[in-house]
């Protein structure tokens, strides 16, 4: 890792219980960029979590709240195009893109992962 990289977190985001992503998920992604925990905080929504992003208002809003503290929203495109609710995740808005080679990447460059 460059120094001037800083410290690099990626969560991936895949339950599909509501309750997990407020009350865990979000929770530590929020206070990880804004307490300062991380330099850079990256959210990916990934399989079920992907259906109940684009079903849920409460959700979404939360997600443009942690947008709106530096953490990059992005979403897996397969999992998005399987549940047909891509537009709806790119309305966030998210990037919604393959994630495979992107996380594997992170993965080999030493970012920390965290799973939900």
């Amino acid at each position: 890792m460059e120094k001037d990289e800083g410290t690099r977190l990626a969560i991936v985001w895949s339950s599909a219980d509501a309750e997990v992503a407020r009350k865990v998920c979000f929770m530590y992604a929020f206070n990880a960029r804004v307490q300062g925990w991380f330099d850079q905080v990256h959210l990916t929504v990934w399989g079920p979590s992907a259906l109940l992003a684009s079903r849920d208002e409460d959700i979404r809003r939360d997600l443009r709240r942690l947008a709106e503290t530096g953490v990059v929203l992005e979403a897996c495109r397969q999992c998005s195009d399987a549940y047909g609710v891509t537009e709806a995740l790119e309305a966030v808005p998210m990037e919604v893109r393959f994630m495979g080679k992107p996380l594997s990447e992170r993965l080999l460059d030493g970012w920390k992962v965290l799973t939900f």
